[in-house]
């Protein structure tokens, strides 16, 4: 509660909803804006049932979900089995002021606006959704197995434009909002989800290092656990070609500067080292004065050469297997899109229809607007 003029003043809390499938830093930056609007943000998700219903099979489930959005360091309190359509009723039972959500359109089932109530009664405010991401995206990228969200050099930043009929990233091709444009990252972006704060002299550093990709609650578990080792976790994060040189196929699914912004909403993570060496060097303890390295339960792949990338730590006496109890893996993920395929084919196939319906009655709205 912030004071003004020695009195205190009245907290505004806010609150967001949503499915939150798939987590990904798009959902974490819209919450970050929320709750930059407020000084408390209550998150509602939305449980299996309703989402089935209204948009097809969630990749997660609702347990899973509500532990991911309890894990991004912006969110205060989650509401579980939130209603899927925003009522005044919902507002005033949790003591939120208004209701946030991005730009973008969101539909039930019968194609009728999620925020219609409190559109009408002036307790909505929107924010800026993130360009160049959305599960529908990374569900395509999945399915499609493209390659080219971690091309290098020239067309680094491209974006996929084969493959359209189904599930492909061409922006001009797609919806407005469920389709995928370039994301392109940038330093004022990073210094809005980094933490900021160095460690203190006597904290206990930490490190953990890997891909951490498509980030789920496999890493949530394992870096909640790290963190009950020290004080102040950092996180290294390989670059996409060494990614690739250990898990093959068309790994990582999300390229290093998407996997930054998700690993730096975490509430458990302080900084993030961005290209961490695969082998963790003498070099790399020091600079950052590392009290312990710390690995999960996953095997872990050689270097090149045959060499134990966590070698140096071993020989220091810093280096501890842990176990977060949590065995799902970024492969079990894909695994799951890709058993129920038809089924998130046909999800994202009506999504896009019916958003792309409803853009084009805005559009022509607006242009009456304008002749008139």
């Amino acid at each position: 509660m912030e004071q003004v003029n020695g009195s205190a003043q009245k907290e505004v809390r806010v609150w967001c909803d949503g499915c939150y499938d798939m987590v990904h830093f798009g959902h974490a930056n819209s919450l970050r804006q929320a709750k930059a609007l407020g000084h408390k943000l209550v998150v509602g998700i939305h449980n299996d049932a309703d989402i089935s219903k209204n948009k097809g099979p969630p990749v997660f489930t609702q347990e899973e979900r509500y532990k991911m959005v309890r894990g991004i360091k912006w969110v205060d309190e989650v509401v579980e089995d939130a209603p899927y359509v925003t009522t005044l009723e919902t507002l005033d039972k949790y003591n939120c002021d208004f209701c946030v959500h991005g730009d973008d359109i969101t539909l039930t089932a019968e194609g009728v606006d999620t925020y219609h109530l409190v559109k009408k009664a002036n307790r909505y405010k929107e924010v800026s959704r993130t360009a160049g991401v959305s599960t529908t995206d990374l569900v395509g990228r999945m399915l499609l197995m493209t390659r080219n969200h971690f091309k290098q050099g020239d067309d680094e930043y491209s974006v996929e434009k084969d493959g359209s009929s189904k599930l492909g990233q061409d922006h001009s091709a797609r919806s407005p909002w469920t389709g995928c444009s370039q994301f392109l990252p940038t330093t004022q972006k990073i210094i809005q989800f980094s933490d900021g704060t160095p460690p203190k002299p006597t904290d206990k550093i930490v490190y953990v290092a890997g891909a951490f990709d498509l980030f789920h609650v496999g890493h949530l578990d394992f870096l909640e656990e790290a963190k009950k080792f020290g004080d102040y976790l950092i996180v290294g994060l390989h670059t996409d070609p060494v990614v690739n040189q250990y898990k093959g196929g068309n790994y990582p699914i999300m390229n290093l500067h998407e996997r930054v912004l998700s690993v730096l909403a975490c509430k458990y993570v302080n900084e993030v080292v961005i290209g961490a060496p695969y082998s963790v060097t003498k070099d790399l303890m020091e600079h950052f004065n590392v009290d312990l390295v710390c690995h999960g339960q996953t095997p872990i792949a050689t270097d090149i050469g045959n060499i134990d990338p966590y070698a140096v730590p071993k020989q220091m006496g810093k280096f501890m297997l842990i176990d977060s109890g949590n065995t799902i893996t970024t492969e079990d993920i894909v695994e799951r899109i890709i058993r129920h395929r038809l089924e998130f084919e046909d999800r994202n196939t009506k999504k896009e229809k019916k958003e792309i319906e409803v853009f084009e009655a805005m559009q022509r709205v607006k242009l009456a607007e304008k002749s008139g």
